[in-house]
């Protein structure tokens, strides 16, 4: 009798595995799509976009329409940096037809998204325009430290030859941005630490893993030089 009863339960358990295990998966796919949906990177760069987030056992799918390719980029690096995602694979269209590399629109595009990362240059007020691979830019700066950074961020950007700085100083002074005191979550740092290095002229070739923690960065790899390494 205790072969068969040894049996029986044993089928039990595995019939009970078979019902809880999708359902468990389920959930678990459910909190990566919701948790991509409230990452800072997200509900604020790709606010406007049109993805659709598909998991099923942690991998995910991307679909949909963005506005540019570096946004493309950025969804895929965002959700590759959330618990639980195994892999994925990103299916994402660009609206109209994506700038050839190295153009002046594709560094233009470039330029404008390394500026939107850094807190301390004001990317909403700074309109840039690229000519023969020299980049202009124009805007209001708060302070003549910011209208200056702006120019060295630009200038940082692989491809770039040269920048003209054309922005002038707000006499109102420096005012506080909401940039510098929301919460990012550690999935959207990731991704801003991975596309920052992609676009910088020292670390476009750098394999490098991100990891953040509670907002602590640690990156591992290999660099050919300690200039790249700083």
């Amino acid at each position: 009798m205790k072969p068969l009863h040894y049996a029986a339960l044993a089928a039990t358990v595995f019939a009970l595995l078979l019902f809880f295990a999708p359902a468990h998966a389920s959930k678990a796919d459910d909190r990566i799509e919701a948790s991509a949906k409230n990452t800072y990177i997200f509900k604020t760069f790709l606010k406007d976009d049109d993805i659709k987030i598909q998991a099923q056992k942690g991998h995910v799918v991307l679909t949909g329409l963005v506005s540019e390719q570096s946004y493309k980029v950025l969804a895929e690096k965002t959700l590759a940096g959330l618990p639980g995602v195994k892999s994925v694979d990103n299916r994402l269209e660009i609206k109209g037809a994506p700038p050839t590399a190295n153009s002046d629109a594709w560094m233009k595009e470039k330029v404008q998204l390394v500026l939107l990362f850094h807190r301390s240059v004001n990317a909403v007020d700074t309109q840039v325009d690229v000519k023969d691979g020299v980049v202009t830019l124009r805007g209001k700066a708060t302070s003549l430290a910011q209208k200056e950074l702006a120019a060295e961020y630009a200038r940082d950007v692989d491809e770039v030859k040269d920048v003209i700085n054309e922005m002038t100083v707000s006499l109102a002074g420096e005012q506080p941005t909401k940039a510098a005191v929301k919460t990012i979550d550690d999935a959207s740092i990731t991704a801003q630490v991975k596309m920052a290095l992609l676009l910088h002229r020292s670390t476009s070739d750098l394999d490098a893993l991100v990891k953040t923690k509670h907002g602590v960065v640690t990156v591992n790899g290999k660099a050919k030089t300690a200039a790249v390494k700083d």
